[in-house]
């Protein structure tokens, strides 16, 4: 921990300098939200199909408008930052409990956490820091404690999680295979959680002012980097089909992954099919990645070093700052995908032999 906290403030000294490119929205979207201004309040998604943010996200946003702007975004950085380094700790523990009495090596756990999360942080740092996108930070974090529960026998919380997951940024529905790993009792009352809060949360929005629709259609530019161009779409602009594709593709995959044993995939799969059929590049997509490696490597399989966290760091932040084609970045990111789906999906394993002790309170 002593040196992967080193790691991180290293590189959010460097992020830093640039940082905070995204949280005027953050900032301005909790004000909306918070305080009621005109446009705002439950007609935020009406009058802003911009702000591609959950509600969870505008409130804890909101926690920093008491001081001025250039510190509310520094501290909200650091919190960010910190919350990375958290995240590593309850992967690593969730690895070992998951693995109780497997003969787990627990020196060559640590190790394994610790050579992917140097892997980690350069990309964790670059979307809460670079970039400081609170929404994502949440989705991911969130993701994380559903796991955690998950893993712990906590099927409330499980259902829970993934719900503030989704209520903080809705393409964390991707995620949502997670559920089907729950064992079949405890399931509905999972389920229900999840479905009632993500309701709470977005329904009094798209029940009071029905032009909230337009934050789903909500448009950006296809860059020619983007792996949706060697998929032959050419569109200048997000396709109609292109969110619900992405939902559609990481729910499959990680319905797949769970059904075949290998639930620890899901964050992946689901990454994946963001990067795949999304129209932009941003460097901080890859975070989601990253979580997904990080967990696979941890908890999804027992090789001493984790290949696929170092691979996929090489691969999109790499290519970003070597490469110069449009065409080859685009190339590298679909090819990735490819590798790292069909590697956790079909490639031979041994079975999981962790267990999952879900009570049924």
């Amino acid at each position: 921990m002593v040196v992967l906290a080193v790691w991180t403030v290293v590189w959010f000294l460097i992020a830093e300098r640039h940082g905070g490119i995204s949280w005027h929205y953050l900032r301005t979207g909790g004000e909306l939200l918070v305080e009621g201004q005109p446009g705002g309040g439950l007609g935020i998604y009406a009058n802003h199909p911009e702000l591609q943010i959950g509600p969870v996200s505008f409130l804890g946003a909101a926690l920093f408008d008491p001081f001025p702007a250039a510190v509310g975004v520094r501290m909200a950085e650091a919190v960010m930052s910190g919350l990375g380094l958290y995240m590593l700790v309850l992967v690593g523990r969730t690895a070992a409990e998951f693995n109780l009495g497997t003969g787990l090596n627990h020196r060559r756990l640590q190790q394994r956490v610790l050579i992917a999360g140097l892997a980690f942080i350069p990309m964790w740092v670059e979307v809460s820091v670079r970039f400081a996108h609170l929404d994502d930070v949440l989705a991911l974090f969130f993701t994380t404690l559903a796991i955690r529960a998950l893993v712990r026998g906590r099927p409330v919380a499980v259902g829970i999680m993934l719900a503030l997951a989704v209520d903080s940024k809705p393409w964390a529905l991707a995620f949502l295979p997670l559920l089907l790993a729950v064992e079949r009792p405890d399931r509905r009352r999972a389920a229900c959680w999840l479905v009632g809060l993500v309701a709470a949360a977005w329904l009094p929005f798209y029940l009071t002012h029905l032009g909230s629709v337009a934050a789903a259609h909500f448009a950006i530019a296809n860059q020619p980097a983007s792996a949706l161009r060697w998929l032959g779409v050419h569109a200048p602009a997000t396709p109609w089909w292109d969110r619900p594709a992405q939902a559609l593709l990481g729910f499959g995959l990680g319905t797949v992954a769970v059904l075949r044993g290998r639930w620890p995939a899901v964050v992946l799969l689901g990454a994946d099919a963001r990067i795949a059929l999304d129209p932009s590049v941003y460097t901080y997509y890859s975070a989601s990645i990253l979580l997904g490696t990080l967990v696979w490597d941890a908890i999804g399989q027992r090789r001493l070093v984790p290949w696929w966290s170092w691979i996929a760091l090489l691969s999109l932040y790499g290519s970003t700052l070597l490469v110069p084609s449009d065409g080859a970045r685009g190339l590298i990111r679909l090819a990735f995908v490819a590798g790292s789906a069909g590697y956790v999906l079909l490639w031979p394993m041994r079975p999981m032999r962790g267990r999952r002790r879900l009570s049924r309170r």
